[in-house]
């Protein structure tokens, strides 16, 4: 894994060990960046479920103003710091060790607004759907942000409850599909 373009260009990320992560792979990281490039200087990112925080730090990598990274797994928040500090995007990142419902209603009590938000839960739950209706509950999504979610669920759109908002792309990359939604 290793950040693919703008100012940390090549730097290798660690990842977590184990089954429990499923880091974005390189090529699907690409494209999705291909897609947003246009989009992404000076705006606020949240990587929720970040992993190693891998799309936070292209993001900033590519120009973002910061980034917030959430994740509820201490070795995911150590391999995040890690990451964060070998790109020297300290600066820039925020990170929380919160469950991602919690992390939310933190985020909005403090009056949080973001312009991307990168929802990459653990595949077969339904965190993405809670997260979305909590994300647009709450107020979190700038006037014109983006939510991009990654899933292997070719049923996942159909899912997700459509009040508040809409899907507006969808792209799929062998077993990885990517949804773009924004607020309706």
């Amino acid at each position: 894994m290793r950040v693919i373009s703008g100012k940390a260009r090549g730097k290798k990320l660690v990842s977590l060990e184990g089954m429990n992560t499923r880091p974005t792979l390189d090529r699907v990281k690409e494209a999705l960046f291909n897609i947003i490039q246009f989009d992404i200087p000076g705006k606020r990112v949240l990587d929720l479920f970040a992993g190693s925080g891998a799309l936070g730090i292209e993001a900033i990598s590519r120009g973002a103003e910061t980034a917030t990274f959430c994740d509820n797994s201490i070795d995911a928040i150590q391999v995040i710091k890690t990451n964060i500090e070998n790109t020297k995007c300290t600066d820039k990142s925020i990170v929380l060790k919160k469950d991602y419902l919690l992390a939310l209603k933190y985020l909005a009590k403090n009056n949080q607004k973001f312009d991307i938000i990168f929802l990459d839960p653990p595949y077969k739950t339904d965190f993405a759907n809670k997260a979305i209706e909590q994300i647009i509950e709450l107020n979190l999504l700038s006037k014109e942000g983006i939510i991009i979610l990654e899933t292997d669920d070719a049923n996942k759109e159909e899912t997700i409850k459509k009040e508040d908002i809409q899907i507006f792309d969808k792209r799929i990359y062998g077993r990885v599909i990517l949804i773009f939604i924004r607020k309706e």
